[in-house]
C-alpha cells in the first residue's frame, strides 16, 4: 500500500486514565526512533475551569475533555504506523478498520477547536480581507460571504452574508468557514 505522507492530525484510542501514560510513551519512542521527521506533535487535551469548593474558595480543576483519546500530528507511513499502533497503552487508531487499513485523519476544521481548547490556537487562516467563504457551522451555515475583517489573535473573522438583500456582518470563529 503506497503511503500518501500527507501531515494530518490522527485519533488514537488508548486506556482511559492512561492518555498522559500513552503520550509519554509515545515521545520516547519518536526520540528514541529518531522519527521526528514523521511524528511532529502528540497532544492530549485539557480543560482548565474553575470551581467552587465548600469552603468557597476558587481552585482551578483540569479535565480531560476526551477521555481515552491522544492525538497526533503526523506523517502516516507504514512504519509510523506500527510503531504507533504497538506503542504501550495505544490499543490502536480511529478511523482504522484493521487488517491493515491506514487510519483515516480529522478534518481540519474540527481539529482547531481542539487545539483552541488546549491554548495551542495555531491561528492558521489562509483567506484574506475580500475572500469568498462558506459558512459549515452557526445561525449562518450553508450560507457564503465576503471576508470584512480577520483577528488572528482570537482566531475569528467577520463576513459579510447577503441577508434578505442586505450585508449583515457575523462573528464568525475560523473552524465555521471554509475558503471557496
Amino acid at each position: 500500500m503506497a503511503d500518501n505522507n500527507e501531515r494530518a492530525w490522527y485519533v488514537v484510542q488508548t486506556y482511559s486514565g492512561l492518555e498522559n501514560a500513552a503520550k509519554r510513551n509515545l515521545d520516547s519512542r519518536v526520540e528514541s526512533m529518531g522519527i521526528q521527521d514523521f511524528i511532529f506533535n502528540v497532544l492530549v487535551p485539557e480543560e482548565k475551569t474553575l470551581e467552587r469548593k465548600k469552603n468557597g474558595e476558587m481552585k482551578e480543576v483540569i479535565t480531560k475533555p476526551f477521555p481515552g483519546y491522544v492525538f497526533i500530528d503526523m506523517i502516516v507511513t507504514d512504519e509510523t504506523w506500527f510503531i504507533v499502533r504497538n506503542t504501550p497503552m495505544v490499543t490502536g487508531f480511529l478511523g482504522s478498520s484493521g487488517g491493515g487499513a491506514k487510519p483515516i485523519p480529522l478534518p481540519e476544521e474540527e481539529m482547531i477547536p481542539i487545539l483552541k481548547l488546549s491554548g495551542l490556537t495555531e491561528a492558521k487562516f489562509k483567506g484574506k480581507v475580500g475572500d469568498v467563504v462558506k459558512i459549515i457551522a452557526g445561525a449562518f451555515a450553508g450560507q457564503t460571504g465576503k471576508i470584512d475583517e480577520i483577528d488572528m489573535d482570537k482566531g475569528t473573522l467577520r463576513v459579510l452574508v447577503d441577508f434578505f438583500g442586505r450585508l449583515t456582518p457575523a462573528e464568525l470563529d475560523f473552524s465555521e468557514v471554509k475558503l471557496q
